[in-house]
């Protein structure tokens, strides 16, 4: 496997890439329609905020109509108009906040904005690359993305109000366009939007996947690529694999809703009329919507172990702990995300048999993410830390991985599942592992990368006080509907003052809504220390962590094409910090084995014979002059 790097790619535009930065151009072809990985990568990145501040002030207020049920807010109806009447949320519109927070927390903020925002920023600067393989793919997958997140907003504006079926649709309320006000054109608006969503998706997964395989510099073989890398390579593979499924299950939805068909419908009685469907089934969009569905949670965790993984390294000046175990653990999370995604369905009424295949399944998954898990902490073990605002998020997406996964362990046992399916306990499961975990691995790699995009430095101490608070109020927030789940509190439920057994957890859902309202103040001071240092921070040196890994080796000014000569020759692993006999503790990967032979250890050199027999005539001559002295 070592012998697979592609050179020809890079190495052919060594000259002719070298002045493309002297180029003059517009606003338009350098901000805007911009084919330069770096500038496409701030985009995704700001649009992913944009989209997650969105999602954040949706939450808030359906936390506002939980905590308060029967309570008016005059504010809200001068804000929402008539989908707060009387000063109350209508039920319909609840739904409708909790189906568009979902879907643009899980599409747009945690696989467009993080994947696109690292995926593009990373993978040509740390394989050695000039750009992606397709530049201009590469904005047309930026372009399909705002236009889909504009679609997706845009459903706020009809009449009837957006889609509101949940984020994951199942039928009938998504196929039946009269079955509620949220199944009309808002519903139609979010399937256009996602099939949008798809298309940018598979553009930019094809070019990350292309620039791996296909562009990396001379020396790069896979196993000197960073874990950001192989992270954001096997992730685009999986949305590669796995999203076309969801577009064929939202081209049937669009049949059914338009054109009468039967494949998700069938015995179907609205406003006391027998509808004229038979013969479908809405389990089947159940399959397909998981299929997709499953692979999707990895989709968005992927990206944030690479990121957690090489700022950890970075910063407990230390090699990351069993690389090649990382590797396949990651490989392993890929292949078996496949063939669980029964287990979001136990309660379909299942043959008891296949659920008991995806119980073991879904257990088998948890073995490469423990081996993650263990990995991450004998990294930090006896690691000389150094507890930047990256670290500590990289440290606290570990956390968070850890107790929403542990959590996963109930939920994949079918039995228990029974009790469990559908109550706060799957909510604060999922918010934990994927939502909080992902989102904090975006933001330990947005400190990590942020003088690499903008050239200047994010306020560190701002930056202690957005973990700390970000960190506890999402625990006071997901940590007590554990509780509420055992208890057997049912999710998406408008009021629970209606029912008598859950009047007791209406004060856990005054103080839940009260730490969500602190962590979302807590992230405008987040945004603060972002807009304010692109412009006023201050400015970076070309390696502010002491890094091994090429991005590094860049100019802090951007230059297109990246490098203002030749393209460096990797020679060595991204991770030799500390290493005993070396002056300094780290030894970038473009520093050759000759100039390190007080460090160089024999597994060095595997695959170089004539290196090791270099480092031994070194160490007998040690040795001599030892013996002499």
């Amino acid at each position: 496997m070592s012998t697979l790097a592609v050179h020809d790619h890079a190495g052919a535009h060594h000259d002719e890439h070298g002045h493309e930065h002297h180029h003059d151009q517009s606003f338009l072809s350098k901000y805007v329609f911009s084919m330069d990985h770096k500038m496409i990568a701030k985009q995704f990145l700001i649009t992913g905020i944009t989209m997650a501040v969105i999602a954040m002030i949706l939450s808030i207020l359906f936390r506002i109509q939980l905590a308060y049920p029967d309570k008016t807010f005059p504010l809200l109806t001068t804000l929402l108009g008539r989908f707060a009447p009387n000063g109350r949320i209508s039920p319909d519109f609840y739904l409708a906040l909790v189906t568009i927070h979902g879907t643009i927390m899980v599409f747009f903020v945690l696989t467009a904005g993080l994947s696109g925002t690292f995926a593009n920023l990373l993978i040509p600067l740390q394989v050695g690359a000039r750009d992606m393989a397709s530049p201009f793919m590469n904005m047309l997958s930026y372009w399909f993305f705002f236009l889909a997140s504009v679609i997706m907003l845009s459903s706020f504006f009809v009449q009837k109000g957006p889609a509101s079926g949940g984020w994951t649709i199942y039928p009938p309320l998504s196929a039946l366009p009269k079955a509620m006000p949220g199944s009309g054109e808002g519903m139609t608006l979010w399937l256009i939007s996602m099939v949008l969503f798809v298309a940018s998706s598979l553009m930019g997964g094809i070019n990350y996947v292309s620039t791996v395989l296909n562009m990396r510099t001379k020396g790069m073989d896979l196993w000197k690529m960073p874990l950001t890398i192989w992270a954001l390579f096997l992730t685009a593979i999986l949305g590669i694999l796995a999203f076309p499924v969801l577009v064929a299950g939202v081209v049937l939805l669009i049949f059914d809703r338009s054109v009468g068909t039967s494949f998700y419908l069938s015995d179907i009685v609205l406003n006391g009329v027998q509808q004229p469907f038979e013969g479908g089934s809405p389990i089947l969009f159940q399959h397909l919507f998981w299929f997709l569905g499953h692979p999707e949670v990895y989709i968005v965790i992927m990206p944030a172990m690479g990121i957690s993984s090489e700022v950890m390294s970075v910063n407990s000046r230390k090699p990351i702990f069993g690389y090649h175990a990382m590797v396949y653990s990651l490989i392993g999370i890929t292949v078996l995300s496949f063939i669980v995604w029964g287990h979001h369905m136990f309660v379909t009424g299942m043959n008891p048999f296949l659920g008991g295949v995806f119980m073991i399944t879904t257990l088998i998954i948890a073995v490469p993410s423990a081996v993650k898990t263990f990995n991450w902490l004998a990294t930090l073990w006896r690691g000389n830390i150094r507890f930047t605002p990256a670290m500590l998020f990289a440290i606290g997406m570990v956390s968070f991985f850890i107790s929403g996964g542990l959590t996963g362990i109930f939920l994949g046992n079918a039995t228990l599942d029974i009790n469990l399916h559908d109550t706060y306990f799957v909510v604060a499961h999922f918010h934990l592992v994927m939502g909080s975990a992902a989102i904090f691995g975006m933001l330990a790699g947005v400190y990590h990368w942020f003088p690499k995009m903008f050239g200047r430095m994010m306020d560190e101490k701002l930056g202690y006080l957005h973990f700390w608070l970000t960190f506890i109020c999402a625990y006071l927030v997901f940590f007590p509907m554990h509780f509420m789940g055992l208890d057997g509190v049912p999710r998406r439920y408008y009021a629970f003052t209606e029912f008598a057994s859950m009047q007791k957890w209406l004060t856990i859902n005054t103080f839940v809504t009260w730490a969500a309202i602190i962590a979302a103040l807590t992230q405008f001071g987040f945004l603060y220390n972002f807009f304010v240092s692109i412009f006023k921070g201050q400015k970076a040196t070309q390696n502010p962590w002491e890094s091994n890994t090429l991005e590094w080796t860049t100019p802090v000014e951007h230059l297109h094409g990246n490098w203002p000569g030749e393209i460096p020759t990797v020679y060595r692993w991204p991770y030799d910090y500390s290493k005993p006999g070396a002056e300094e503790d780290y030894i970038p990967q473009t520093v050759p084995y000759s100039q390190t032979m007080s460090s160089n250890l024999p597994h060095d050199f595997e695959d170089n014979p004539a290196g090791l027999e270099e480092l031994n005539k070194f160490t007998s001559t040690l040795k001599a002059n030892e013996q002499v002295k």
